[in-house]
């Protein structure tokens, strides 16, 4: 697959904790993702947040969250990436969903 020039980011924020038929929301994401064609997907674990609900989680020693903030972020072409947002509006329940023009300038995998 090649991708350069504009392309989308696709940038959800959810709780660790949060799950889609009993498995974690964030990984269930990304296999949805990966199984609907897109170019790749990434999940990063959040140190500290709050979201609508004003409740800050953290990963404080003496306030240790079991639900710290996840960012799944996924670029791909803008129809890719429309096409999965009604599934993403399905799975996810709280959380938010963003939108954006991105420049790819290189996308490479392994060739071995």
């Amino acid at each position: 697959m090649k991708i350069e020039g504009q392309a989308k980011l696709l940038r959800i924020y959810i709780g660790e904790a949060d799950k889609w038929h009993g498995q974690p929301l964030y990984m269930a994401i990304l296999l949805k993702a990966r199984e609907m064609g897109m170019a790749g997907g990434t999940v990063f674990r959040g140190i500290a947040g709050y979201g609508a609900n004003s409740v800050i989680h953290t990963a404080n020693i003496l306030r240790l969250s079991e639900d710290l903030p996840v960012v799944i972020e996924i670029v791909d072409t803008d129809e890719k990436i429309r096409a999965f947002l009604p599934t993403l509006d399905e799975m996810v329940n709280e959380g938010l969903i963003l939108l954006r023009e991105v420049e790819v300038i290189k996308y490479a995998g392994n060739s071995g």
